[in-house]
């Protein structure tokens, strides 16, 4: 079994999780600091830190270089034969292993966000080797993260749509350690000067195949949620051509002729393990409880709710604005409304007269919850009730063209006069800084990415 499948299959590792409380702060400041020199330090201290704590983990990544191919190859095997064991797990009937309800599978889409919204980043230090055919593997991953400049593919804008389609823009209750795994990404592209052998080594174990990228797929696609965040990448990171593949050759391509091997392959391994930092995919998941989280997110609405009804309804004696004036009468409240059968659980919400009030023509409530909060008072009002048959997400295939530039965007023609005048060297430097983390995914950096691979094109 691989590190990677083998962890996929742990509970959480919650010891694991560093610096508690100022990770978001740390994530934030390393993608959004204008002050170079601040992010800089920053990324190197925290980088730091992050490699003492995973120095203790196991290492297996093998040192044999001859065996590294191999090692990869072995892992996409044994995803493979998990999956097909799944899939026909699922056509003899059986449930879906990663999500009970809908609102389970946004709740997961929500929690990786923070490390989706900077997929990639690990590699944006290494763009100016562009002239350094050892380094084409890395920087044609990177490119192919942003999408080649294609918003259509860029990997960070269909993780925007996904999340804004689903109202999970809203980041502010999540956990502090979901912030982890992003901001050693945005650190290892921050300082990829000093850090070369640990982001090769971050390269290849994150872009090796896992197991829950396949059923996440399946299921979001089951579930009626656009699974193609997930389906783009379990082609571009497959071990014969993709992603995989190119992160093997990185290894052997920058391996030092002179230089010390042993003490570059121990720092490859080290920059491996940082993958295993923080919770896991699965242990996410398997964190997920229907109920907690619709007390959670009510609690987060009470304030805002507490003084807004009338004294007209009352339940067990209580005003609606009595109930809502402490969070821990929130569960009696909604005890009460099944008491007065103004929740039906384990029926078609439909069936409710809470529900009633949220959605449709006319409802009292309408736009209170966002499509988040309304699936998770949905899914938790349905229980055990289930419709006949929930319609699979079906993608509507476009023709990918080249993006019309936006009228009038300030962005766009900062960008076209700053390269104006210059020779063709000296744009590719203008244009690197367009491609970091933070700007990629908007109109600039997407023409910023096409001009630059069309111009590290025609320079080599």
């Amino acid at each position: 079994m691989t590190a990677l499948t083998r962890l996929e299959s742990q509970p959480a590792r919650e010891h694991l999780i560093p610096t508690a409380g100022c990770l978001k702060n740390t994530y934030e400041q390393l993608l959004l600091s204008t002050d170079e020199t601040q992010r800089r330090a920053l990324a190197e201290t925290f980088l730091t830190e992050q490699l003492e704590h995973a120095a203790g983990l196991p290492g297996e990544m093998p040192q044999d270089l001859c065996a590294l191919q191999d090692f990869v190859d072995q892992h996409c095997v044994e995803v493979a034969h998990q999956y097909a064991d799944y899939l026909q797990q699922r056509k003899a009937g059986g449930p879906r292993k990663f999500f009970s309800n809908k609102a389970h599978a946004l709740f997961f889409l929500q929690a990786v966000g923070p490390t989706k919204l900077v997929d990639g980043a690990w590699l944006y230090g290494l763009l100016p080797h562009w002239r350094d055919p050892r380094f084409d593997g890395l920087i044609c991953t990177y490119l192919e993260e942003l999408g080649d400049g294609n918003p259509a593919q860029n990997h960070v804008v269909i993780y925007r749509k996904l999340l804004a389609e689903h109202g999970l823009q809203d980041t502010s209750a999540l956990p502090d350690e979901r912030y982890l795994q992003g901001a050693i990404q945005l650190a290892l592209g921050e300082r990829a000067d000093s850090f070369l052998p640990e982001v090769i080594g971050y390269n290849l174990g994150y872009e090796q195949l896992p197991l829950h990228l396949l059923i996440s797929a399946y299921e979001l696609s089951e579930l009626g949620i656009d699974p193609y965040y997930f389906t783009l990448h379990v082609t571009i990171d497959n071990a014969s051509t993709g992603h995989a593949q190119k992160a093997v050759q990185a290894v052997l391509d920058l391996l030092p002729v002179e230089a010390d091997r042993e003490a570059f392959l121990r720092r490859v391994s080290a920059g491996y393990r940082l993958n295993d930092l923080g919770q896991g995919s699965r242990a996410i998941i398997e964190s997920f409880d229907l109920y907690d989280e619709l007390l959670g997110m009510l609690e987060r609405k009470r304030p805002f709710g507490q003084h807004m009804h009338s004294d007209y309804c009352r339940f067990e004696g209580k005003t609606v604005n009595q109930w809502l004036s402490s969070p821990e009468q929130l569960p009696g409240f909604l005890e009460a409304m099944e008491n007065k059968g103004w929740i039906k659980r384990h029926q078609d919400p439909q069936a409710s007269r809470f529900w009633q009030m949220i959605v449709g023509d006319g409802a009292a409530m309408f736009g209170v919850f966002s499509p988040y909060e309304k699936q998770l008072l949905h899914d938790w009002i349905a229980g055990d009730w289930t419709p006949e048959r929930t319609p699979a997400y079906r993608r509507v295939t476009r023709v990918n063209t080249t993006p019309a530039l936006p009228v009038g965007d300030p962005d766009v023609q900062t960008l076209q006069a700053s390269l104006e005048g210059l020779d063709d060297h000296a744009r590719m430097q203008v244009l690197i800084p367009w491609l970091s983390a933070h700007r990629h995914a908007h109109p600039a950096g997407l023409l910023a990415t096409r001009r630059f691979i069309e111009l590290k094109s025609s320079l080599r």
